[in-house]
């Protein structure tokens, strides 16, 4: 059942005082819930540290189990007793912590296990069937550490674990289904509820998997940036230390390699012909890469946002292949789908530069600077430039600019050799 709404300040702790004078089990609850309603606050501190290493937003409450429900729990346990004797409340200090996806539940498990004592672990709703609805929840019994326990009065803490959604069903069915006096037992009304209960796992599942496809693409991304810079750094850099001939342009380096290039289903989505391309790319199949990015930008769905990044991304393989002149055409297209696409002029500008063509990559840097200032690496490039035109005190400030913009250990190297032309 879900925490009732209850402070665990000691600002609400007169408003818990409910029950009669007289009545045993209020006495009961009533002894320690000021000490227990300060053990919950440093609980809760506790819990939030242990699972603090999180990236993705996790919200930890805490509660103090209310005289009501503590009282309706009393009862029922002392009747089921065969002895007449309660079994103590387990539950009576609660935290819960709410997740943004389902794969973040096991691994916050993990952390409190790793931090707390751990006595029980409950799944709940997982023995639901799809006819049937009831909140998903992960439970753990938890002792509650020394230091805390001998002030509040008892030995163990309840900590819930569940999704955005999960917490939100479990809302509205503590609302529906535990606070009325009479639930719905008409089975239309029931089928309803386990509808909505499906949808909500549902969208849980879907959200879990766009994440991993996500993830999935932001690591291809990550690939293919690094060999993108790993290539202008062999073609530009090494420039300041030998000067090898002028590259030429090869047109044919994927058919030389005898590269076979797959075929895709018609129906396979954008998000996976990129995924496929990205991989491609990342694997050195750049005509697959070239053929998969072709078939994306021939899609008449896709608006003119997307098709400036996936010009950028074809840019890239034509760059990768060596094909430098069809990479400026797919940088000039992206730059004029999407005029702020600073990152397409300075690609641009890179593929002058490779070409030794260094007053177009001056321009080209210049362009992408006016867009957006803050990039070291844009103004490393265009010192660069203006080294190989031997304008050195231009180099020379643009070295130290993009110093202090970011501590790039090349720009030091080159700003060694500006200051060694200019004798200084």
């Amino acid at each position: 059942m879900p925490f009732p709404k209850s402070d665990t300040t000691t600002e609400g702790v007169e408003s818990a005082a409910i029950g009669p004078a007289n009545d045993s089990i209020w006495l009961e609850y009533e002894k320690f819930y000021k000490t227990r309603a300060l053990a919950v606050q440093e609980l809760e501190k506790r819990v939030k540290r242990a699972v603090g290493p999180f990236s993705s937003g996790l919200r930890v409450t805490g509660r103090v189990k209310s005289y009501k429900s503590f009282k309706r729990k009393y009862i029922r346990l002392l009747q089921s007793s065969p002895d007449a004797v309660p079994p103590p409340i387990t539950d009576l200090i609660g935290i819960r912590i709410i997740c943004t996806f389902l794969e973040d539940m096991d691994e916050v498990e993990e952390n409190i296990k790793k931090e707390f004592k751990t006595i029980e672990v409950e799944r709940k709703g997982r023995e639901h069937n799809f006819r049937e609805f009831g909140y998903e929840s992960i439970h753990l019994l938890i002792e509650i550490p020394d230091d805390i326990a001998k002030e509040c009065g008892g030995k163990t803490a309840e900590i819930q674990i569940r999704t955005i959604l999960q917490d939100a069903w479990a809302e509205v069915e503590h609302e529906l289904i535990y606070k009325p006096e009479f639930y719905p037992v008409d089975a239309p009304m029931k089928r309803k509820l386990a509808a909505i209960n499906a949808s909500l796992s549902l969208a849980d599942t879907i959200f879990q998997e766009i994440r991993a496809h996500q993830r999935r693409l932001n690591g291809e991304l990550g690939k293919r940036r690094l060999s993108f810079f790993k290539k202008i750094e062999e073609s530009t850099d090494d420039i300041l230390l030998a000067a090898p001939k002028k590259p030429s342009i090869d047109r044919s380096v994927s058919e030389e390699k005898g590269e076979e290039i797959r075929q895709y289903p018609s129906d396979t989505s954008i998000d996976d012909l990129l995924l496929a391309a990205l991989t491609a790319h990342n694997e050195e199949r750049f005509a697959e890469a070239v053929a998969v990015y072709t078939r994306i930008l021939d899609m008449k769905t896709i608006d003119t946002t997307v098709r400036s990044v996936i010009l950028n991304h074809r840019g890239m393989a034509f760059f990768a292949r060596s094909n430098y002149e069809e990479a400026v055409v797919d940088f000039a297209e992206a730059l004029k789908l999407n005029p702020k696409c600073y990152k397409a002029v300075y690609y641009e500008g890179i593929v002058y530069s490779v070409l030794q063509r260094y007053s177009q990559a001056l321009d080209a840097f210049n362009r992408s600077l006016a867009i957006n200032p803050y990039q070291p690496y844009c103004i490393f490039r265009r010192a660069q430039a203006y080294f190989h035109l031997e304008d050195y005190p231009k180099a020379l400030a643009d070295c130290e600019k993009a110093l202090s913009q970011e501590p790039i250990e090349a720009v030091g190297k080159l700003k060694e050799l500006v200051l060694a032309k200019l004798k200084f």
